[in-house]
């Protein structure tokens, strides 16, 4: 049998082709998928409980954001998470695909604890807000105890609460140093905190670009960490213990 010449090709860039396509497609999802799912999440927001209809389509959103962009998506629990089950995730944070692959992965209604700027964007800044998700102003401290105690009410509606304890994205995908309100609003209202480790979401799509990386990104629950018996003055004791918890899980340095 004659052999197959398989030189012919060799060396295409493959892997570029996909990362154009990727980033056209996902970055394309990213506009007008947003617009539509922030459209229909309004239109439903109507539909009691407030802001479940909302956190469906956000989860319907985000996987069709990691499908046009190339992820693959793999969920690790350490225990099982009841979709009732309310409680305060804690996760680092290095892209803007950390949030589409936590709500996709999320077992039950979650509420995100988001920076002020996204709620003034027309139509999805409306459709976030009708979900009920938190507005946080850092800026303001009469505007962040009042988003404090927003977050509390809607932890005690039965949602729990997705928190980025560094606040903002990773540039090095080290850890940055945590701000304390998600603590504190664990404290306050007694849930547990889980902590979650997301690997990947950096090689995926880097803060302060636009070029889409297909890929895969692990995201991985640790156990739940009671707060019932840890006090005002343990406080910085739990943001160390939370801190090596989600840097073990996401395989970084505490």
């Amino acid at each position: 049998m004659a052999e197959i010449d398989t030189s012919k090709g060799k060396g295409f860039p493959w892997g570029t082709v996909r990362c154009c396509l990727a980033t056209v497609s996902g970055n394309t999802y990213l506009i007008l998928g947003s617009l539509l799912f922030s459209v229909l999440s309004l239109l439903g927001a109507w539909i009691p409980p407030r802001g479940n209809w909302v956190f469906q389509m956000a989860q319907l959103w985000s996987h069709g954001l990691l499908y046009f962009s190339g992820v693959r998506l793999d969920v690790d629990y350490a225990v099982p998470l009841s979709s009732d089950q309310r409680c305060i995730y804690m996760s680092n944070h290095q892209s803007v695909f950390d949030i589409p692959a936590l709500i996709a992965s999320l077992p039950g209604q979650t509420r995100l604890l988001a920076k002020q700027s996204l709620f003034r964007i027309p139509i999805f800044g409306w459709a976030m807000k009708a979900g009920g998700f938190i507005s946080i102003d850092r800026k303001n401290r009469s505007k962040a105890k009042k988003s404090f105690d927003s977050a509390v009410s809607r932890l005690q509606e039965g949602s729990s609460t997705l928190v980025f304890p560094e606040g903002t994205r990773s540039l090095d995908g080290e850890l940055q140093p945590f701000e304390r309100g998600g603590f504190l609003l664990a404290l306050k209202s007694g849930l547990p905190i889980v902590p979650v480790g997301v690997i990947g979401s950096m090689a995926i799509r880097r803060r302060g670009s636009y070029v889409v990386r297909p890929g895969r990104i692990v995201v991985r629950y640790g156990r739940p960490l009671r707060v019932e018996d840890v006090g005002v003055r343990g406080k910085q004791a739990l943001i160390q213990q939370v801190r090596e918890a989600i840097a073990d899980l996401a395989g970084i340095t505490p």
